[in-house]
C-alpha cells in the first residue's frame, strides 16, 4: 500500500463510505481532515450541504493524548446538528488517515471520550468504544415508539426485552419479531422525531436475529434530518453492550451485523465482545467515494 502524505487544504471535504468495500454500499461520510479554521456554524453547513447522516471534523489533539500525527480531536456533525459520537464516520476518518500516514492505532478526543481506533494493512478499522451502560425504558416511552413506528406490540420479540443502550450514544432498542417486519419501515418522522429529542435518543435500532451471531438492523435518524441510517456504528456497540447485558450472547462474542439492504445500501458491521472488558468492539472496512 502506498502512503501518501499529502495534506488536505483546511475545510477540504472527503467522501468516504464506511463499513462496505463497495462505494454504493454502507454509510457515506464527510471528513474534513483539518478544521482548525472552521467554526460550528460553518461545520453544520457544511455537513447540511453535504447532506449526509454524519461529517467529521478533525482538529490538533488535547496535549499528551497520543503520538504526534496519529492523535487528534475529532467531532461530528449531521445536517441539523452536532452529534456526541458517530462509528461510521470515525471508521471513515481512520481510513482515510491510514490512506495517508499509514495503518497502525489513532486515537481520537470525542465529545463523549477517548476513542482508539486501530487500522490493519488491509485499511479494516476497529474502534474500541467509550464504557458502555443499558437502562430501563418507561412503558409510555415504549407506548409512543411503537405508535411513531406503526408498530403493533405483537411485532416484538418478546425475548428480547426493550432498552436503552449507550456507548457513546443513546439508541432506543427494538427486536423485530420477524425479518418481514424489519423490512418494511414506513413511520411518522416527525412524531418520533420529538420522542427521541425527549429521550436524548440518536438513533431507534430496530434488529431481527438470524442466529445465535448474525443480526439484521436498521436505524431511523429522524433527529439527524435523515429517514435513516445506511450502516450505524455507534448503535451496533450500544446493542452489543445489550445483547451482552440480557444474556442474549456470551460474554466473549464475535457478532455479524448486516444493515443498509432495505434500503439499497448493503454494509456488514462486526461487533466483538471480550470477556472483562466492558468496551465494546465495532469494525468494518471504508472506502473513498469518487
Amino acid at each position: 500500500m502506498k502512503t501518501q502524505t499529502n495534506s488536505p487544504a483546511t475545510g477540504d471535504v472527503l467522501r468516504y463510505t464506511a463499513f462496505s468495500a463497495d462505494p454504493s454500499g454502507g454509510n457515506p461520510a464527510g471528513v474534513v481532515l483539518d478544521a482548525s479554521t472552521l467554526d460550528d456554524s460553518a461545520r453544520l453547513a457544511i455537513a447540511a450541504e453535504l447532506g449526509y447522516s454524519e461529517t467529521a471534523f478533525l482538529t490538533a489533539p488535547p496535549e499528551g493524548l497520543g503520538e504526534p500525527g496519529r492523535a487528534f480531536t475529532l467531532r461530528f456533525f449531521s445536517p441539523l446538528a452536532e452529534v456526541s459520537f458517530c462509528g461510521h464516520a470515525t471508521v471513515a476518518t481512520a481510513v482515510a488517515l491510514a490512506e495517508r500516514r499509514g495503518p497502525g492505532e489513532f486515537v481520537f478526543a470525542t465529545p463523549v471520550g477517548t476513542v482508539p481506533v486501530e487500522v490493519d494493512a488491509q485499511l479494516r478499522a476497529t474502534l474500541t468504544s467509550v464504557d458502555p451502560h443499558v437502562e430501563d425504558v418507561p412503558a409510555e416511552t415504549l407506548t409512543e415508539a411503537l405508535a411513531a413506528l406503526n408498530w403493533q406490540a405483537t411485532d416484538l420479540d418478546p425475548s428480547f426485552p426493550v432498552r436503552i443502550a449507550y456507548a457513546g450514544a443513546r439508541h432506543l432498542i427494538l427486536a423485530a419479531a420477524t425479518r418481514q417486519r424489519l423490512s418494511h419501515l414506513d413511520y411518522d418522522f416527525d412524531r418520533l422525531a420529538t420522542l427521541m429529542r425527549a429521550h436524548d435518543l440518536t438513533t431507534v435500532q430496530l434488529v431481527w436475529r438470524e442466529s445465535g451471531t448474525v443480526f439484521h438492523v436498521r436505524d431511523p435518524f429522524p433527529v439527524g434530518g435523515v429517514v435513516e441510517d445506511p450502516a450505524t456504528g455507534a448503535a451496533a456497540a450500544a446493542l452489543g453492550a445489550y445483547l451482552r447485558e440480557h444474556g442474549l450472547v456470551g460474554a466473549a462474542a464475535r457478532l455479524t451485523l448486516h444493515q443498509g439492504a432495505d434500503m439499497g445500501r448493503p454494509g456488514l458491521l462486526g461487533v466483538e465482545l471480550r470477556e472483562g472488558d466492558r468496551r465494546v468492539r465495532v469494525s468494518g472496512t471504508a472506502t473513498r467515494i469518487a
